[in-house]
Order: C-alpha cells, then sequence, then structure tokens
C-alpha cells in the first residue's frame, strides 16, 4: 500500500496487504457496534424494529433518528450482540497486531456499552491494554424520556405524579473512552531499548501543556464547528492531532482502517506524519480526499506566504 494514500476498501480484507512490523500508530474511530445506522449493524439478529423510527425520534434532528436496541434486549438474539461484537472485532485485530511495530500504540474509539468486549478481543489477540482515556466531550445530547409522560399519555395521573423526575434511558453520554492498546516490545528487552531501535513505546508528556491539559487519562476537548456535518459520528480535529503528537514524531506513519471523513489523516497531514486510510463507503471516501486535497492547498499555501 502507498504512503499518503486513501483507499475504498473494505478494511478487514485490505489491512493484509500492509507490511508486518510497519506502522507507528493506529488510531480509529471504529464502529461501536449498538445499531447507530446500517454500517453500525454488526450482528445476525434481524428483528423488524432495529433500525426503525418513532414520531419523536423524527423530530429529534440529526441525533438518534433510528432505534437502536434497549439494554434489556427483545429476544434471546439480542443477548448474542455483545459476543457477535467481539466476533467482528477478532476478524482484524491481529491484522492490526501484525503490522504494528514492537511497542506501538493503537488508540480506539469504542462505545461504553460494548467497550469490555473489544478490550478482551485486543487482550486475546496479544495487546496490552495500556489506558482507557475518558474524552469529555464537554457537550453532549440527552434523549432519555420523562416516565411521567408515558403515564401522562395512559391518562393515569397518580403513576405520572407518583414518579415525576424519572426517566427512562441513559444519563447525559458526556465522555466517550478511548482504548490504549500497546503491542508488546521484544522479549529480553526493554522499553527504552525499544523506543531507540523502533522509535515508538513511550509517550511524550509536554504534548499536553500545547493542548491546554494536564497529562491525565481524562481530556476535555470540545467539537468546533469545523468538526460537524461531515460524518454521524465525526470527531474533533485537536482530539485526533493530540493522540498522533502523543505517541508519535514527524515522518512515522499513522494508519486508520475506519476512517469515514477523514479526521485522523488530517490530522496526520498537518502534523507532518505518513498516513494510510481505509473507509467503505464511496460518499465518506470522497470527502477524506476532499478534506486531504484542501489541507494539502492551506499548507502549502503558509509555507510559501
Amino acid at each position: 500500500m502507498k504512503l499518503n494514500s486513501v483507499y475504498c476498501a473494505d478494511s478487514i480484507q485490505k489491512m493484509k496487504e500492509l507490511e508486518d512490523n510497519s506502522v507507528h500508530l493506529i488510531l480509529s474511530d471504529i464502529p461501536y457496534g449498538i445499531s447507530f445506522d446500517s454500517w453500525d449493524v454488526l450482528h445476525t439478529n434481524t428483528n423488524s424494529a432495529l433500525l426503525g423510527s418513532s414520531p419523536a425520534q423524527e423530530k429529534a434532528g440529526a441525533i438518534f433518528k433510528k432505534r437502536g436496541k434497549p439494554l434489556n434486549g427483545w429476544s434471546e438474539e439480542d443477548k448474542l450482540i455483545a459476543k457477535q461484537y467481539y466476533d467482528w472485532v477478532s476478524e482484524w485485530v491481529c491484522d492490526w497486531y501484525r503490522v504494528l511495530k514492537p511497542g506501538a500504540s493503537a488508540f480506539v474509539f469504542a462505545g461504553r456499552r460494548l467497550a469490555p468486549r473489544c478490550i478482551c478481543a485486543f487482550e486475546d489477540a496479544g495487546f496490552t491494554f495500556k489506558d482507557m482515556i475518558a474524552w469529555n466531550k464537554v457537550k453532549a445530547a440527552h434523549r432519555a424520556q420523562r416516565i411521567s409522560v408515558v403515564y401522562e399519555r395512559r391518562e393515569d395521573k397518580d403513576a405520572a405524579k407518583k414518579w415525576e423526575g424519572w426517566k427512562l434511558g441513559n444519563l447525559r453520554p458526556v465522555f466517550e473512552p478511548i482504548l490504549w492498546f500497546q503491542k508488546p516490545y521484544k522479549i529480553g528487552g526493554t522499553l527504552a531499548d525499544n523506543m531507540l531501535e523502533y522509535q515508538v513505546g513511550a509517550y511524550n508528556e509536554k504534548i499536553f501543556a500545547k493542548y491546554g491539559l494536564e497529562p491525565n487519562n481524562m481530556i476535555s476537548i470540545s467539537s468546533s464547528s469545523s468538526d460537524t456535518g461531515l460524518h454521524p459520528t465525526q470527531k474533533p480535529l485537536k482530539l485526533m492531532e493530540l493522540l498522533i503528537e502523543l505517541t508519535t514524531t514527524e515522518n512515522q506513519l499513522v494508519v486508520d482502517p475506519f476512517c469515514g471523513s477523514g479526521t485522523t489523516l488530517v490530522a496526520a497531514l498537518k502534523l507532518h506524519r505518513k498516513y494510510i486510510g481505509i473507509e467503505q463507503d464511496k460518499k465518506y471516501y470522497e470527502t477524506t480526499l476532499k478534506r486531504l486535497s484542501d489541507t494539502d492547498k492551506e499548507l502549502k499555501s503558509v509555507l510559501f506566504a
């Protein structure tokens, strides 16, 4: 695969083309497996209500348009969703392990519900689970329904009064986990030795100050207006830049196998890293190409100004 390229392909198959021990960092916002949209359905459940919508959801705007799965499930098949997510991650994680250099990191954005299954799949493939970073999004939509409203529709005034203030659903999702994995360094050596041989394995603590943060495993970075509108799960560019600078140096290779609208790749380009991205959806693939082209022009205009 060519450096500084994006491929419109199935990442599970395309990653097999990368050479062993060739990548310095994998940074990817993978599907969460929570049936957010059709591309996020990673199970065999065919319940007819899945991805439908209620009148309330249709009024909600760009978020929560589709009906996912309630936490308790609707059937015995629903209870297999977590295991099937683990199986899906297991399909590709061994290739991630293979292509990373010893000591290199993999950052994975994962949904809170199925993150444990992702962690188990990575550990079973040989990765070390280094840490979980709590990304505080600062702002988050909250659609938990008031249970009193349900009773009011049923004209059950007593129940509505008794359960006033109680809600159905989750708390406001202001944080998302970023799972930090590391490919083990060579047996018999040290991490300090690994840094000299492969140039990866440690992290640059000073980078936190550049972003106005403390070197903690909870970071607060909000999305700006330019961080929205290109993909339904688009992440802040500043956040991706932080993670890249934290673990790599200039001219090292950053790979995003589920690159969506290309935020990871744009961050890599701006930070003078090499990159490879893979995106199966042609619409988002073309969005990524345009963003990279626009970013390249901006960088050159500044350079020659």
